[in-house]
């Protein structure tokens, strides 16, 4: 390089340092320099114009992939069950994991024809995660108010969201009621002002509670106010969502409706066990897929769970290939599957199709998207978003799977009637949870899960809960 070159090489840096401020911000020249880049021609004219009009998505589709029939056929299906609706809620995990339950009771009872009351497993749901904010405020009182773990408490008190385990807890203590006996309620399908304002009665709970602490108070002084505090909120609760059943007189029905035998009296808890039986929490493992993480370990979410004393959320980390195979295993024994994923991902919702080839997004903006499913989860750019019923598997002659197929909670009308259909592409890199009873599993891998967990924080972008 000469002395002239050296010279134009020198004075462009300095040009480019001058382009921002000393402190990283954007100046003139460095706003000049950007504009300098943008590349003013007919063809960019022409998609911004339709960008202003209409949306991305629309502009992105690639109407070859939504012009062709999605394949229906499936060599591997669970029987078919109703499709529910969540409506304007987070409670995708309950309605996945309630479908799991009544699908392993419509096995052993073919005719029957059954749907639990989400709204009735919502209001214990709410109570308990109420009380684990309480009480969670009261471990962590002598911490100050801007501790990471205190303002894990006082940021989201109460949520719609959640995973199986919740409904590994709450069923089981608090039982289960048919849909027709407590059904649901304007606020149970539209949450967000209910849960508002339970969250700021939380709060203010929860400044008491620690104004407790810092005065020495009694832990009996502290329980008790504690107690008159989720009093409160249980009224709040059955104000919304209805007082919680006690008993009722039920009888099963087939799917055409006709009485199945005389109507028994039940309690929700007597109800639980004739459909569903004992404990669910030793039957299952949940199994993961993280590709930052070490494969085939385990890990625990701490403080994350839906009453305080409960399950941490648990997982076997597992490739997908493994993951794969636990869920075929299962589908073939005509057993569906609580499952997870990041929806809002190439998902063409009104044909229930999930594809990477649906939407081309760096065509219409000039760009690509490189980043790979560790890097997307590292920066909170994809994780577990919705819970769906893995029901159905298409394997191919050397027995890989080529589509996969959900029941969603968004209702009949949405989707492949009430279902989403994936291929095994998008699957691999937006499937994140797994929930698959022991049976399927492995001893080794069965001993890898019950290994001491590695402690995470929920603070993780993977373990934000399913809604």
């Amino acid at each position: 390089m000469n002395k002239l070159t050296m010279t134009f090489a020198f004075a462009a840096c300095a040009m480019v340092a001058q382009a921002q401020t000393q402190g990283g911000g954007i100046s003139a020249q460095m706003l000049q320099e950007i504009q300098k880049e943008q590349k003013q021609c007919g063809k960019e004219r022409v998609i911004a114009n339709a960008i202003y009009g209409m949306s991305i998505d629309a502009l992105a589709k690639n109407y070859k992939v939504a012009a062709k029939p999605i394949d229906t056929h499936f060599s591997v299906e669970t029987r078919k069950q109703s499709i529910t609706d969540q409506k304007s809620s987070g409670r995708c995990w309950m309605f996945s994991g309630l479908n799991v339950l009544r699908s392993n009771y419509m096995s052993h009872a073919d005719s029957v024809s059954i749907e639990f009351s989400q709204a009735y497993l919502f209001f214990w749901d709410q109570l308990e995660k109420a009380n684990l904010m309480l009480q969670g405020v009261i471990d962590t009182a002598k911490k100050p108010i801007d501790d990471q773990r205190v303002q894990f408490f006082f940021h989201s008190p109460i949520g719609d969201g959640g995973t199986f385990c919740g409904v590994a807890d709450l069923a089981p203590k608090y039982g289960l009621v048919p849909s027709e006996v407590m059904p649901e309620t304007y606020t149970s399908e539209n949450t967000s002002k209910a849960r508002s304002l339970v969250s700021s009665k939380l709060r203010e709970f929860g400044l008491q509670l620690r104004d407790m602490v810092a005065k020495k108070k009694s832990t009996a002084d502290i329980q008790k106010a504690k107690t008159e505090m989720l009093a409160q909120i249980y009224r709040m609760l059955k104000l919304t969502l209805g007082a919680p059943v006690e008993k009722f007189t039920y009888a099963f029905h087939d799917k055409a409706g006709r009485q199945l035998g005389e109507a028994k009296e039940y309690t929700p808890l007597s109800f639980y066990k004739e459909v569903v039986g004992g404990d669910i929490k030793n039957t299952f493992i949940m199994v993961m897929n993280d590709p930052r993480r070490e494969y085939y370990k385990t890990y625990e979410v701490e403080y994350d769970r839906h009453t305080y004393d409960g399950s941490n959320w648990r997982y076997l980390n597992l490739p997908m290939e493994e993951i794969e195979q636990l869920a075929i295993a299962s589908l073939k024994d005509g057993r569906k599957m609580y499952s997870s994923y990041d929806v809002a991902k190439f998902l063409d919702r009104k044909r229930g199709y999930a594809s990477l080839d649906n939407f081309d997004y760096g065509s219409v903006f000039g760009t690509t998207f490189k980043m790979d499913k560790a890097q997307r989860i590292s920066t909170f750019d994809s994780g577990s978003t919705h819970a769906m019923t893995l029901t159905a598997v298409d394997l191919d002659k050397q027995g890989k799977p080529v589509k996969w197929k959900v029941e969603n909670s968004w209702g009949a009308n949405n989707g492949s009637q009430g279902c989403i259909i994936m291929t095994a592409e998008w699957f691999r890199e937006y499937m994140f949870r797994l929930v698959v009873n022991k049976k399927y599993v492995s001893e080794k891998l069965l001993k890898a899960y019950e290994t001491k967990p590695v402690m995470v924080m929920p603070e993780d972008p993977l373990f934000l809960p399913d809604e």
